[in-house]
């Protein structure tokens, strides 16, 4: 027969395993340097303490008490919600009930031997699993004990309990140190591998703007250069020196008479370019002076026409007149 202890175990932990879970744990924030314990109750082993204004993932919370089960440091414990703090409507807000299905947060239940199974048998305390799933019959009985026990013990116990915490607070401060240490270095190499980049690219354009700029330099002298070096290369296959240069020097003179001549020649065709350009606008200038006098000498030949043609007429009216008189007028005068 089963006793009635093994079956109420067996239908707490069904529970516990039927229990939904969260898609994705809420992020959540501790208000204190508060303990993160093994269990829903102050009355459970300290894990870890978890440091003011740490992020931790909350996993959910129970239904008639206000513990949560959270993450924290690759561990795993349950905090007082009084401590917790959760992003709600771009506030903080302390995790509450009435606050569970906005956040997100499911509603768990606590089975202790399934927990510890899974976050705690490398732990000093898990051995004793068995005192501690005792209820609270065994917490009164301890707390009598603890009241007969001499006052040396316990606060010895006490203050173990605060070197304990104390050096869990260092150890997860100088973590966190050196993680903010590790971040900053490796935010100071990506800027350094930035500028590193930067810099070669700059330095690529710049060589291919050299590049370019000696194919420029060099097209214009690519003929007499390729010359120039065929005659080295047969100098120096040769390796005669003094039966090659005259030969060579004479190349040479000749290529700078040929460059001399060149140049006396296209000196003197800009100067004939020149002359004939100043011969055509000087015939210009005349040939427009010409045609300037001529019309000139034509309107005055027309204006003097007109002067003697206007006189003339004058003159045939005048006689019409006197012709048209009486005879027998004495003004009369034919």
């Amino acid at each position: 027969m089963y006793s009635v202890k093994s079956i109420l175990s067996g239908i707490a932990l069904a529970a516990t395993l039927l229990t939904p879970v969260a898609a994705s744990a809420a992020e959540g924030f501790a208000t204190a340097n508060v303990n993160m314990r093994s269990g829903p109750s102050t009355r459970y082993p300290a894990v870890v303490v978890i440091p003011v204004g740490a992020p931790i993932e909350i996993h959910g919370c129970l239904a008639d008490a206000n513990w949560c089960d959270v993450s924290f440091a690759r561990g795993r414990g349950w905090v007082s919600g009084t401590y917790v703090q959760a992003e709600y409507q771009s506030n903080r807000v302390y995790v509450a009930p009435r606050y569970y299905r906005p956040l997100g947060i499911p509603t768990v239940t606590f089975e202790l031997g399934n927990y510890w199974d899974r976050n705690y048998r490398n732990r000093d305390f898990y051995r004793d699993r068995e005192y501690w799933r005792g209820g609270q019959g065994r917490y009164d009985r301890d707390r009598d004990r603890d009241r007969d026990r001499p006052r040396f013990d316990r606060d010895r116990d006490q203050d173990r309990d605060r070197d304990r915490n104390r050096d869990q607070v260092e150890r997860e401060r100088d973590r966190v140190e050196r993680d903010r240490f590790r971040i900053e270095q490796d935010r100071n190499q990506i800027e350094r591998d930035r500028n590193r980049d930067r810099d070669r690219e700059r330095f690529e354009r710049q060589r291919e703007r050299d590049r370019q700029r000696f194919d420029d330099n060099n097209n214009g002298a690519s003929d007499r250069d390729r010359d120039r070096e065929r005659d080295r290369r047969r100098f120096d296959r040769d390796g005669d020196g003094n039966r090659d240069r005259p030969q060579f020097e004479r190349r040479d003179n000749d290529r700078r008479d040929n460059d001399r001549r060149d140049n006396e020649r296209r000196d003197n065709e800009r100067r004939d370019n020149d002359r004939r350009d100043n011969q055509r606008q000087e015939n210009q200038r005349q040939d427009n002076d010409r045609r300037d006098n001529d019309r000139q000498n034509m309107e005055r030949r027309d204006n003097d026409r007109r002067g003697t043609n206007g006189l003339n007429e004058d003159r045939r009216n005048d006689r019409r007149e006197r012709r048209a008189c009486d005879v027998n007028d004495p003004s009369c005068v034919l």
